[in-house]
């Protein structure tokens, strides 16, 4: 691995729960990859399951941001854009893209905005369309059902057959430069799968992980987070979506029966277990 990787992560900090780049940026560091962030808000909490939290939102702050880092000359390997506090920063984020990319950089959407059939807080149709002209600068992009209902504009439901997921996944080509990563496969008993599209090879497959019937704010991060830090590390997009699918299982296992736990995951109580897991 080339020791001066450098990866920026944009997302938001939640200064309390496990989420964001407070998952970020941990994970992708733990793989041996240099991590820079960009905050897109600073929340004193997230917003599943907390009330009355802070939020500051920091739109104007980013083009100030690019302009030092041009300044700066400041590049990256790969940009990883994760929750996005606003839709001006979207436009934003694309000139940052456009700027500090380094010539045959990677970029990666996870296009968080909803989840379960349902918008996050502050979310709506006009935002996910515009996160779909995001997802067209990505080299991959990690939707969950319901986020890629909205980006294709189709009802969500609670299962989807394989032929569905499937169709889905092709559907979502046209919104990335290359690979479709579409987590929420329910057909296989016990198991929750991802479809791995490549659109330059024309191939796709599933990629399976055993399923925990448990609900949790922050597990879309940590599988992002395991995915981004997988692929730098040269896994192929099927063995990042297994390695990441496993991490984030184990990561559930270490938190289910904790009742003081309702916030996250405990990550960080089987991060060390990358490097087995990259054996994989």
């Amino acid at each position: 691995m080339n020791d001066t990787i450098k990866i920026l992560t944009i997302q938001d900090i939640s200064c309390y729960g496990q989420c964001s780049i407070t998952v970020a940026l941990p994970i992708v560091s733990a793989f041996g990859i240099e991590t820079a962030i960009l905050p897109s808000a600073v929340l004193s909490t997230h917003t599943a399951g907390f009330t009355d939290f802070t939020v500051r939102d920091l739109t104007e702050d980013l083009p100030e941001i690019r302009k030092h880092w041009e300044k700066e000359e400041i590049y990256f390997d790969a940009i990883y854009t994760g929750f996005i506090a606003s839709i001006e920063q979207l436009d934003y984020i694309k000139d940052i893209i456009d700027s500090r990319l380094k010539p045959g950089g990677i970029v990666f959407v996870d296009p968080a905005m909803a989840d379960h059939g349902e918008f996050y807080n502050g979310f709506d149709q006009e935002f996910a369309d515009k996160m779909g002209e995001l997802c067209k600068l990505g080299d991959y992009i990690l939707p969950n059902t319901t986020e890629a209902c909205y980006i294709l504009h189709k009802p969500w439901k609670e299962e989807f057959t394989r032929e569905e997921m499937l169709e889905m996944a092709d559907e979502l080509s046209q919104f990335t430069k290359r690979h479709v990563i579409l987590k929420g496969d329910t057909n296989e008993d016990g198991k929750l799968g991802m479809i791995v599209l490549d659109k330059k090879e024309s191939s796709c497959e599933i990629v399976y992980n055993d399923k925990i019937d448990y609900i949790s704010h922050g597990t879309g991060d940590v599988f992002a987070s395991a995915f981004v830090g997988s692929v730098m590390r040269g896994k192929s997009p099927a063995q990042a979506a297994q390695i990441a699918g496993e991490f984030t299982k184990r990561a559930i296992e270490k938190t289910v029966g904790d009742e003081n736990h309702k916030y996250g995951v405990k990550f960080e109580q089987v991060i060390l277990d990358l490097n087995e897991l990259l054996k994989i």
